[in-house]
């Protein structure tokens, strides 16, 4: 192995359920809609908020529920506030990056994230333990494109079968990863039986610590 590369959300950083119902709650109070009418227009267009600027998804979410469209600001300033708050390393992630690096190995990440993640990350606790960095947003690809996967290589400069994946199977990443190449590892949230995504249940290996990486390269 030369490199590992992570995703983001539920594996260095826990996505949190109860984050995103207020912040959705908040915003819809704001603006003057039902909750679940804005709940279901952002996840209606999550496709295209995780490939291109997020304030064009919150301007295209404005004029489908007939919202003003002066409250653009405040919906990506509340987005943003709750994207800080929870935009934090799970126990046990910087140290295992961190020894990824005294044992020589690139250090990578793919997110499909929108781009209060990119707006934000130089100022996380992550940003200076990673040697290359592919947000969908940015690039406008998405896992499991397999070119998602190849341009984080080229940019590490390793090849595929040099590189472990590590995320927690959504958007059917772990197969996608090993469609190019690589080898994939599932992790599970803290606490948890098995993997959320149908696809990712019953995958070889499993991990439960982000440290249990450094037992697999």
């Amino acid at each position: 192995m030369r490199a590992v590369i992570f995703d983001l959300w539920d594996t260095l950083v826990l996505w949190s359920p109860d984050e995103n119902r207020e912040l959705v709650a908040r915003t819809a109070a704001h603006v003057g809609v039902e909750p679940e009418a804005l709940r279901r227009a952002f996840e209606e267009t999550h496709l295209e908020r995780s490939v291109g600027p997020l304030r064009d998804n919150v301007r295209a979410v404005i004029d489908a529920l007939g919202i003003d469209g002066n409250h653009g600001d405040a919906i990506m300033r509340l987005r943003l506030e709750q994207t800080r708050r929870v935009l934090v390393p799970r126990e046990g992630a910087l140290e295992t990056l961190d020894e990824l690096r005294r044992r020589g190995l690139k250090r990578g990440l793919i997110s499909v994230c929108s781009s209060d993640v990119e707006e934000l990350w130089d100022e996380t606790l992550l940003a200076p333990h990673f040697d290359d960095v592919v947000l969908s947003c940015t690039v406008g690809l998405r896992k499991p494109d397999p070119e998602i996967y190849l341009l984080s290589c080229r940019r590490l400069d390793v090849e595929p079968r040099d590189c472990l994946f590590v995320g927690d199977g959504a958007n059917d990443e772990l197969a996608g990863a090993e469609r190019v190449g690589m080898q994939a590892a599932c992790i599970l949230r803290p606490g948890a039986g098995e993997a959320l995504w149908p696809e990712a249940r019953g995958w070889e290996p499993t991990i439960r610590h982000l440290r249990d990486v450094l037992d697999l390269i």
